[in-house]
């Protein structure tokens, strides 16, 4: 399973699926030596042509243990597994944190040792842009957010309410096992605790990969003003749009995390 996300594959029990969440969730992988993004095997494209070639499981088994990432290759992922009609259990075996907590609640159900944990938070991106434009996409990540509590919801029932459930994800909130249970995002305690011998590693590799992340947004806004930037000497008019013809739009969502 070396570079990828996941690992589908057949149980020993006809009709039965082993789904192996473990690691970032992103359509592409950082090329550290080259400080560009390349494709992966990790998007929720690749991830739909593999399951559908087991068009008659009856019951998946989900384990997760990752800290998150894309959100939109977490949400088409979670989409995909909510709609297949087989039986759907999910495992926690380490951390299920921001988008891969999402993608846990796919499960009809989801069994968690005590010693394993949930992270929710709220989504972020970079932008550039003027202030307006900046203003914009805080709206925009608004409008994102309440999209996003629904995976949350449609799981809890009534054990949590939107405006609880928003708090949270405000404080970005790590829950117990027990927590979970309480709340609705997890339905039964696993009879045997989880191996967390790598918990440490997991949890740094948590704050590596944020910074990495933020470092190569911070470099790749610093080239696109470079890219629009006007020659040193007189500074030309900015041209205007023709009557009636809309602006080009500077504010980019470069990226959308979880």
């Amino acid at each position: 399973m070396k570079g990828r996300l996941w690992e589908l594959k057949q149980a020993a029990e006809g009709g039965v699926l082993e789904l192996y969440i473990y690691g970032d969730v992103e359509a592409e992988t950082l090329n550290r030596e080259a400080w560009r993004y390349e494709p992966g095997e990790n998007s929720a494209q690749h991830f739909r042509e593999e399951l559908a070639k087991y068009p008659n499981a009856s019951e998946i088994r989900i384990y997760i243990n990752s800290y998150g990432g894309s959100v939109f290759e977490g949400t088409a992922i979670y989409n995909q597994l909510k709609r297949h009609p087989a039986h759907k259990t999910v495992y926690v075996d380490g951390f299920a944190c921001s988008i891969a907590s999402v993608i846990a609640m796919a499960g009809d159900e989801v069994v968690m040792p005590r010693n394993t944990m949930m992270m929710i938070h709220n989504m972020w991106s970079c932008v550039c842009g003027n202030a307006a434009e900046l203003r914009k996409a805080a709206d925009d990540l608004d409008i994102i957010n309440d999209a996003g509590r629904q995976a949350y919801l449609s799981k809890v029932g009534d054990k949590l309410t939107e405006e609880k459930l928003a708090e949270m994800m405000d404080a970005e909130t790590w829950l117990t096992a027990e927590q979970c249970i309480e709340y609705g995002l997890a339905d039964r305690l696993a009879e045997q605790d989880a191996d967390m011998s790598n918990a440490s590693a997991i949890l740094q590799r948590v704050n590596t990969s944020l910074e990495q992340r933020l470092r190569y947004q911070k470099e790749l806004s610093a080239q696109l003003r470079e890219l629009v930037a006007p020659p040193s000497g007189d500074i030309p008019a900015e041209p205007q749009p023709r009557q009636g013809a809309e602006s080009p739009a500077k504010n980019k969502i470069l990226s959308l995390f979880c």
